[in-house]
């Protein structure tokens, strides 16, 4: 009998000689510790004799067991899995049994504060299930939970591959990863197994080491090999024990050779190691699988940069000197091919030295002559430098005086201009001359203005085709899917694009809501492609290489006319004025096109010219009994550029395409009785000197102030009262034909005129500046000139004359409601169109949004404007206002940038001009964008009645027919492809448009 001082006596269950297994019965409270008395008998304890009993040296405690909580709380439903179950007197009793619900957890180990156990597979599928612990007959109660959840599965491995000797980090991807406790990776090879570890990240992605393939290292093969089996060990988940979806492979062992038949090399400091060796670089990339082998060369204790190719290692040895071991580590490989013994630079030798100290001898012994000679000719240098000074007062005087003149010039200029100016009409182009000069310039007589000509007997056939061709081109698939072939022809030049576009838009000019539309459609798709390609955004519609981006430019050009003509025209047409008024006061080469005052540091007279302001009195070529008008020249001006400014004072408010021309009339001078001279650029008079002749000139011919001239037509031969003789003229119209660059439009671009020898004579031509590329310019006419940087003063003294005019234009492109004219309604609704493209492909950078504005209404229509008002107005532009309004337009596109323009002494003059105003102009811009961007959004039924109204006023500028006859020119280059095309749109195929085209290109070829 067994007894615990008061705990009913327990018989023994089990007797042996050495010891006695009894069942405790049930303690209470007070009986929870005390000795354990044995009694070997059948009677009671308390009865038993002495030398029957026995007791304990220690007491037994009676303990409650309890629970706290359990790790990990789930598990995959084919069970593996270690739980542990934390708590306190878990090592109490003999027996421990743990259910999971009606499942048992088998019994692992314990300690006093848990117990462990391994789930098995679930018998109920997923979700919760009660976990309960038994120590002996004591059921021990606490809601815990363990949740059964779906197996881990493997999607993909990267790489797939490793060496044969593994231990090469593979990224594995799959599901519930992260309920596995200690993943490994295994793979099996003849039989034999190996696996390895694996480290966890999320329930989607653990990064393990992949296991060696079991291979004798006697017996390694040279060629890859694939494992048996290649899969995971997760708990107890069979599915993904051996993987059936993975192409795993082994490639071989890199090898490495000695570093040098003795063991050690011998380096210089700084000299590359190079390990040398086979299998290095794994071919990885014809099985389609993507990584590389990690190396890692310790020289010493310290890493050194690797360079790896297939056979070698080219290592970057660190700062090291002296005996170092050098290790390769690759995989799970690790391989010392050697020591370097780095060794420093030997010292200098004695005869080193001594070379070294007779040079430096030499070096002193030469410093001390170049002392000497130096003190003798500073000697020398110091008068030179005193007729230096004197030379340098001397300019200082001169750049004080050019200085002087210029601020004068641009306090007095102003108001003259300004008040000259007040009277002048503006020559507005009509409508139909203005849109033909934007949309096809250097044209006169397109097409599209007249009827369309086609032979009689095929004028019925063509009218037909053209018609039907022209419902073609008012269906928006057919015309999206005609263009975009166009585009996408190899042949299909910048020229053809342009002019497609133009011609597109002559027809739809009645249509203006439907062009719209279409415009917009191929916007969009030029957004498309251009952030497709992976072109920086800020390039979109930065140049004209779409037929979008010139329908674009054509489309503001018909409608903000009316706003050119009511508010913008007035200040361009007045800095155009202005600029031409200030360049004539003073020499304009009527050769080079340079002048005395200009914006253009190209343009720039750089020397001195000495002239004079003369007035000569005129009288009216088409009634001579008038008033004399009074004409401002200059003395240095020649016979063609005085007839130029008289015309332009006679017919000073009348276009320029009414006016008489000057090359059709001759200047005759009218002195005291009656005589009369004939004034030329060329006569029997013209001074020749080395090859080179000058025009005649005011001076030439000495024509004093208050002169009267007259202009007279064009006679065959011109007498000359002087010497009584009649001169031929060829040479003056050889010289009107050389310099007919004044009048041509095509020549508006032309910066530098050619300088043209007489080809008969061998001459050159000059007016006031020679050209010095000629290269036989004596000193002596470079006498007059001062330092030509000098003369850039007059570039700022220009600038402050115009800048009002400037101003007044920039303020008025960049005001939303100015002069009493309101912001046109296409640019606040193309404005908001490029906005909603921005928010549908998520571009919220301001400046991307700011730059595809400028590029869309500045930089495709401003611009072309300023810089040729010969497309608004009927007037004339000169080589030298080209140039100024060049400046201008330059000017212009800086201020719509983004980007900030650093300047320096080198940088062009027409950026320094205006350094100090763009920054005020840029906020002009902003402001001017961000108020559009304010303003109510445009519906649709609103702009539509306005393109309606607009096309409406214009609907018979164009001869529609003739328009289409013009585009089909390019349907009939290019047929098969655009047949081929609409034949693999669907839109297209149900409209039968490709049969529809075959139908026109019938008619249009069909012959009577």
């Amino acid at each position: 009998m067994i007894d615990t001082q008061g705990i009913p006596p327990s018989p023994a269950l089990v007797e042996d000689s050495r010891w006695i297994v009894c069942e405790m019965a049930v303690a209470t409270p007070s009986q929870f510790a005390n000795y354990v008395e044995v009694c070997v008998g059948g009677v009671g304890v308390r009865e038993c004799p002495k030398e029957f009993r026995a007791i304990s040296s220690k007491y037994y405690y009676f303990v409650v067991p309890r629970l706290i909580r359990l790790k990990p709380s789930r598990g995959p439903i084919s069970g593996g899995t270690i739980v542990n179950i934390t708590g306190s007197n878990l090592d109490a009793g003999s027996n421990v049994s743990i259910m999971f619900k009606d499942q048992k957890c088998t019994y692992h180990r314990r300690g006093g504060q848990w117990i462990t156990c391994r789930s098995h597979a679930s018998l109920q599928g997923y979700g919760n299930v009660s976990v309960s612990v038994t120590v002996d007959k004591a059921r021990i109660q606490k809601d815990l939970k363990f949740e059964y959840v779906e197996d881990p599965t493997i999607i993909k491995l990267e790489p797939e591959w490793s060496i044969f000797s593994g231990h090469t980090p593979v990224t594995v991807t799959g599901t519930n990863l992260d309920i596995i406790q200690s993943p490994l990776i295994r793979a099996k090879y003849n039989g034999r197994e190996t696996v390895n570890i694996c480290q966890v990240f999320s329930s989607m992605s653990m990064l393990c080491q992949a296991p060696e393939l079991p291979i004798s290292l006697g017996r390694q093969r040279e060629v890859p090999a694939r494992p048996d089996e290649f899969g995971f060990i997760l708990d107890d988940v069979q599915a993904v024990l051996a993987l059936n979806n993975t192409a795993f492979i082994y490639y071989p062992n890199p090898e490495f050779e000695p570093l040098h038949v003795s063991g050690v090399l011998e380096l210089k400091p700084g000299s590359p190691i190079i390990l040398k060796g086979r299998n290095f670089l794994p071919p990885t990339n014809t099985n389609g699988n993507n990584g590389k082998l990690n190396y890692t060369v310790l020289i010493g204790d310290k890493p050194c940069l690797l360079t790896v190719s297939d056979n070698q290692l080219l290592c970057e040895s660190p700062n090291l000197t002296g005996r170092h071991k050098v290790l390769a580590r690759v995989g799970g490989i690790e391989f010392s091919p050697g020591v370097v013994h780095i060794t420093s630079d030997s010292p200098l030798s004695s005869t080193a030295i001594i070379s070294i100290a007779g040079a430096g001898a030499l070096l002193i012994f030469f410093i001390v002559i170049v002392l000497i000679a130096y003190k003798r000719k500073s000697r020398e240098s110091d008068l030179t430098l005193k007729r230096l000074q004197m030379q340098m007062d001397n300019l200082e005087s001169r750049v004080a005086l050019e200085c002087k003149e210029a601020f004068a010039e641009l306090q007095t200029d102003i108001h003259e201009l300004t008040s000259d100016l007040d009277g002048v009409g503006i020559p507005f182009l009509d409508y139909r001359a203005y849109t033909m000069r934007v949309l096809f310039p250097g044209i006169e007589e397109h097409p599209v203005l007249r009827d369309l000509e086609v032979p009689g007997y095929r004028q019925e056939q063509v009218e037909k085709g053209l018609k039907l061709f022209g419902q073609l081109i008012n269906n928006k698939v057919f015309l999206l899917s005609f263009i975009r072939t166009l585009e996408s022809q190899r042949g299909f030049s910048m020229r053809d694009r342009g002019n497609v576009a133009s011609l597109i838009m002559t027809m739809l000019q009645s249509k203006l809501e439907y062009a719209t539309d279409v415009l917009k459609h191929l916007l969009s798709d030029l957004i498309d492609r251009n952030l497709e390609s992976k072109n920086h955004p800020k390039l979109l519609l930065r140049r004209t290489e779409s037929v979008a981006e010139k329908m674009l430019t054509n489309w503001f050009t018909f409608l903000l006319h009316k706003f050119l003509k009511e508010c913008a025209g007035e200040p361009l047409f007045s800095l155009f004025c202005a600029i031409k008024q200030q360049m004539e006061k003073g020499p304009i080469d009527s050769i080079t096109g340079e002048a005395r005052y200009s914006l253009s540091e190209d343009k720039l007279i750089r020397q001195q010219i000495d002239y004079k302001t003369l007035v000569v009195n005129c009288i009216h070529p088409d009634n001579e009994k008038s008033p004399e008008i009074q004409v401002k020249v200059l003395n240095c001006d020649t016979i063609s550029q005085v007839k130029e400014k008289i015309l332009d004072a006679i017919y000073k408010n009348v276009p320029h395409s009414h006016r008489q021309k000057a090359s059709d009339m001759d200047l005759e001078w009218r002195q005291g009785r009656g005589q009369r001279t004939i004034l030329m650029d060329e006569d029997l008079s013209t001074k020749i000197e080395s090859d080179w002749k000058r025009l005649n000139m005011l001076t030439h011919y000495q024509v004093p102030d208050n002169s009267v001239m007259a202009l007279v037509p064009k006679q065959v031969t011109a007498y000359n009262s002087v010497n009584n003789s009649t001169v031929s003229r060829t040479s003056a119209s050889k010289y009107e034909n050389m310099i007919k660059y004044t009048g041509s439009p095509d020549s508006l671009r032309s910066r530098t005129p050619m300088i043209t020898p007489d080809l008969e004579s061998g001459v050159k031509v000059w007016h006031l500046v020679k050209n010095h590329e000629h290269g036989d310019q004596k000193e002596g006419d470079r006498g007059s000139k001062m330092v030509s940087e000098i003369y850039l003063t007059r570039l700022l003294a220009t600038k402050g004359t115009l800048q009002k005019f400037v101003d007044d234009l920039f303020e008025t492109i960049f005001s939303t409601a100015h002069r009493g004219s309101a912001l046109p309604l296409a640019i606040k609704y193309m404005f908001d169109f490029l906005d909603e493209q921005a928010d549908k492909h998520s571009i919220h950078d301001p400046h991307v949004r700011h730059t595809w504005k400028s590029n869309c209404l500045p930089l495709r229509f401003w611009v072309n404007v300023i810089k040729n008002p010969q497309f608004v107005f009927d007037i004339h532009k000169s080589s030298i206002t080209d140039a100024c309004l060049s400046v201008v337009a330059q000017t212009f596109m800086d201020s719509c940038s983004t980007s900030e323009h650093r300047l320096g002494k080198d940088s062009p003059s027409n950026k320094l001009l205006y350094a100090k105003d763009i920054p005020s102009y840029k906020s002009w811009v902003e402001r001017y964008y961000s108020d559009i961007s304010k303003m109510p959004a445009i519906s649709d039924q609103d702009m539509n009645a306005y393109l309606a109204e607009q096309s409406r006023m214009h609907i018979n500028e164009f001869n529609s027919m003739s328009s289409l006859s013009e585009i089909y020119s390019y349907v009939g280059k290019y047929t098969e492809e655009i047949v081929c095309a609409l034949e693999q749109d669907d839109a297209a195929r149900k409209q039968r448009l490709s049969f529809k085209l075959e139908q026109v290109v019938a008619f249009m070829s069909l012959e009577s």
